[in-house]
């Protein structure tokens, strides 16, 4: 007999929006209760799940205000009395030479089991979004990442594959490495590789991943470990640690979501590889759009405003695109004029304003490309909590939320982190959507 579960099991950290989303999604699928919550919730909050996932905007501020965001989360969860925390991170491993992954996770090990001490994993695979590790190489598709289009990243270009290596650029930890020969043998020899590299001094480990079976190996073998960091796809392996425990039984009914109203919108800032087809994808299918440009005017307000005017004649017809994703030469002109920063900002800006204006114009289903967009896009329209769907593509589900630019009614949200999603994601969405309560 199953045991009523009074407490969430798991407590996740993830350092921005779409990719808190993600994790969301793979945690569904594996039958737990997941809330996804904007921000750190109210102190007083009790939340009824199997697993919490705080979205933060953590992955370009500072080092310093990442780590201070990240502890206070981790505070939170604490609190919650969860057995596991994990701290979620992209499966591109965006960040800089700097952090943020290196400078947060050093702060959780130290907080969790002292200054200097404990051991953890850094495996951000998802094979199922064609993430892989081999030789603590990171491989997109069957590029190594710094041959990928994350190389031109506009925040955090990526420009070394080997993890152990950047990693170790961002720790005061020794980084070592669980290879593939190791995963490949199972969680048994997995957990021998773990103790014979603590007792060599390290303290971090780069973990090989090639498949599914890999990431399930990897999960249990970190049943006992307080703190697992990684990207979403070890979500998938994790849940089953406590289902053996007899702690929670699949929930059949963890993805439900009430119907859909109200006109659809997509808003795009991402400029990866995968958002430029997609954009072109939508273009070629004759659906109305409104290329932003942020060099156009510097008053966001007045591009909101005439992108919300267009919208008024057009939503009501079917979906609609907004979007500043462009190709990698353009996007470095526009930081050159206006700094890497600014640029980023100002193009946030903008995008936010026109989510609100769509929102109060009656768009109540609204996919957002882009990890830095989203979090732009939740924060201005208030939404604090929520609820996890059916999944679209690999990494990103249906959800849904109530936001105060529309007197707390339900929207319908999918957070698209850039590179995720099928060429014709933003159509096929809501479509699927549509069909949710039609089968």
């Amino acid at each position: 007999m199953i045991k009523p579960n009074l407490r969430p099991l798991l407590g996740c950290i993830a350092d921005d929006f779409t990719g808190a989303s993600d994790l969301a999604n793979n945690l569904v699928r594996a039958g737990m209760r997941t809330i996804q919550t904007i921000g750190i919730p109210a102190e007083s909050q009790k939340l009824n799940a199997d697993a919490i996932v705080i979205s933060l905007k953590s992955r370009t501020i500072s080092k310093h205000e990442a780590i201070k965001q990240s502890l206070q989360a981790y505070e939170w969860l604490k609190v919650q009395g969860v057995e596991q925390f994990y701290f979620k991170y992209c499966s591109t491993f965006d960040s800089t030479p700097q952090g943020n992954i290196g400078p947060v996770t050093e702060a959780l090990m130290d907080e969790i089991f002292g200054e200097g001490k404990g051991f953890t994993i850094v495996c951000p695979a998802f094979p199922e979004a064609k993430r892989t590790i081999f030789n603590g190489h990171l491989f997109v598709g069957n590029e190594l990442l710094s041959e990928s289009g994350m190389r031109n990243h506009p925040l955090t270009p990526m420009t070394d594959a080997n993890l152990v290596r950047v990693m170790q650029a961002q720790t005061q930890r020794v980084v070592g490495l669980v290879n593939y020969d190791s995963v490949r043998a199972g969680p048994d020899e997995i957990r021998a590789r773990f103790h014979a590299l603590q007792n060599q001094g390290i303290g971090i480990a780069v973990v090989d991943v090639t498949c599914n079976q890999d990431l399930e190996s990897i999960a249990l073998a970190t049943a006992d470990m307080p703190l697992v960091t990684a990207g979403s796809g070890l979500a998938i392996g994790l849940p089953n640690n406590w289902r053996i425990r007899g702690l929670f039984d699949l929930n059949d009914s963890s993805d439900m979501l009430p119907p859909a109203s109200g006109y659809q919108a997509v808003i795009s800032g991402s400029c990866s590889q995968a958002s430029n087809a997609q954009v072109r994808d939508f273009c070629q299918r004759g659906l109305p759009t409104f290329v932003i440009d942020p060099l156009a005017d510097v008053s966001h307000v007045n591009i909101a405003q005439q992108a919300i005017a267009l919208a008024e004649k057009h939503l009501k017809n079917g979906p609609m695109l907004f979007y500043t994703t462009s190709q990698p030469d353009i996007v470095k002109s526009i930081q050159e004029k206006l700094g890497v920063i600014k640029a980023s900002e100002h193009i946030e800006k903008i995008l936010a304003e026109i989510a609100k204006g769509l929102v109060q114009n009656g768009v109540r289903q609204l996919v957002v490309a882009g990890g830095e967009t989203s979090g732009a896009v939740v924060q201005a329209l208030g939404i604090k909590q929520m609820t996890i769907g059916p999944q679209i593509d690999s990494g990103v589900p249906w959800m849904s939320a109530s936001s105060p630019c529309c007197h707390d009614e339900t929207i319908h949200l999918a957070l698209k982190s850039g590179n995720f999603g099928s060429i014709d994601f933003f159509t096929k969405s809501f479509t699927q959507l549509s069909n949710l309560h039609h089968e």
